[in-house]
């Protein structure tokens, strides 16, 4: 059942109108001036409007209507013959019309259109609403992090090119799909392209599209990822992957605005909004001759460098609860609550994988745990997580629980391993017995520097 206003001064054919639409299940609220029209379209999936009423004419409604987000589709009452008036209603935001007299099936057959029409709008304003809680901007109550959002605010509505720094999976995707849902690009699509994984004509087809036989297995033209963000943003992970001669190509579409595919002369303009991100240290490739030192300063109009999530503690838990919201309704179950034990083992690990790693461990805690999340639910790396403060000897072990006390003494013999050997890491592997790989992988583990 939907809920349609009728609007015309006409009352015999508003009673017309109401019966044959309550018959077909609507709930119908019948008007006879402008002004109330306006007023029951607020709460209206269909309008049915006259152009000519008391106190304002139909195109003065439908002048009120448009650019409002709630306004239902409007479908014109019009006179037979009145076709000019008609099309001058469509240009003015109206749906559809139907020219009096009319008959029972052609009623039906427009609101019926009109109405799924509505129906799939409202699907896809839902779809682009999941989408965005998706990707939702977290912001926690960490001052690090609070910062790069008051940036990302400042800085969304302009069409400035963006280069976010930042150590592997600290959510600089996430940063950058929120640049993209808070600018005027926002309803034009995000496009992500990571430029580490493909090389060669592979990297420049997919970000420039190429022409039929441009290179062997083209077997048919493609348009390429700028192609496709047109009008939206285009995202490019790990910029400093690029190779040179698809750094000149971009920095001619920053400067130029402009590119063509492989294999055409047809230069073509690029309508698109650039945020790049990596976790290189580009002014070091620049001086090695792996980074145009021309493209760098196009692509840094505004840097924002993402914190790693040991430097933003205050957003651990935040975070971690809602990774487990996330992660639990996309598995159809309940999300399970965080233990106080879990929650300090949570603190005090150093994330080293950042918030990819964070999402890992929430995702398999929402499969494995039960309704609460103890510290055996938690993987190793976890529980062997450093404590807060150094410990000045063995003796100080027996004042910690069981595993912050394992914890701390393996933390403690591997630095005085590291002392012992003036921080030489294969040394110490072979004092200690293991291996230089297993040592690396502990110190970073139990947040050493070496």
């Amino acid at each position: 059942m939907s809920r349609i206003v009728i609007a015309d001064d006409d009352r015999s054919i508003g009673r017309i109108l109401s019966d044959r639409l309550k018959e077909l299940g609507h709930e119908v609220e019948h008007v006879v001036d402008g002004v109330e029209a306006l007023r029951a379209a607020e709460a209206a999936d269909l309008l049915l409007l006259d152009l000519e009423m008391p106190r304002m004419d139909g195109f003065a409604v439908l002048d009120n209507l448009r650019g409002s987000a709630s306004a239902p589709l409007v479908i014109v009452i019009t006179a037979h013959g009145d076709m000019d008036r008609a099309v001058r209603a469509m240009r003015s935001g109206a749906y559809d019309f139907i020219a009096k007299p009319f008959d029972a099936a052609t009623i039906q057959l427009v609101v019926r259109r009109a109405l799924e029409t509505r129906g799939l709008k409202t699907q896809v304003s839902s779809l682009r609403k999941e989408l965005g809680r998706k990707h939702l901007w977290v912001r926690g109550s960490d001052p690090a992090m609070a910062r790069v959002a008051e940036t990302v605010e400042r800085v969304a509505p302009s069409t400035a090119t963006v280069l976010l720094l930042g150590e592997t999976g600290t959510g600089k995707e996430v940063v950058a799909r929120a640049i993209h849902q808070q600018s005027t690009r926002r309803e034009q699509p995000f496009v992500a392209v990571n430029c580490a994984v493909l090389k060669g004509e592979l990297l420049e087809s997919e970000l420039f599209g190429h022409e039929r036989g441009a290179f062997t297995g083209a077997d048919r033209a493609r348009a390429g990822r700028i192609e496709s963000a047109s009008g939206g943003t285009l995202f490019l992970d790990e910029i400093g992957e690029l190779p040179l001669v698809v750094q000149a190509k971009l920095l001619r579409v920053l400067q130029e605005r402009e590119y063509e595919r492989l294999g055409s002369d047809r230069t073509q303009r690029a309508d698109i909004r650039l945020v790049a991100a990596t976790h290189r240290d580009l002014p070091a490739a620049i001086r090695d001759g792996s980074f145009r030192e021309d493209l760098y300063y196009r692509l840094k109009v505004i840097t924002l460098t993402v914190p790693p999530l040991r430097e933003r503690p205050g957003d651990i838990l935040t975070l971690a609860r809602w990774l487990l919201d996330k992660h639990a309704a996309e598995s159809a179950r309940s999300a399970p609550q965080l233990s106080s034990a879990a929650q300090d083992a949570l603190l005090r690990y150093p994330w080293p994988g950042n918030v990819r790693e964070l999402s890992n461990v929430m995702e398999r805690c929402v499969l494995l745990a039960g309704d609460n999340i103890e510290l055996c639910d938690l993987s190793e790396e976890l529980l062997v997580a450093p404590v807060s403060a150094p410990l000045a000897g063995v003796d100080d072990l027996f004042a910690l629980d069981y595993n912050a006390a394992v914890t701390a003494a393996r933390r403690l013999i591997v630095q005085r391993a590291l002392e012992q050997t003036g921080g030489h890491q294969t040394r110490a592997a072979e004092r200690l017995g293991v291996t230089q790989p297993y040592l690396s992988r502990l110190i970073k583990q139990l947040g050493i520097r070496p």
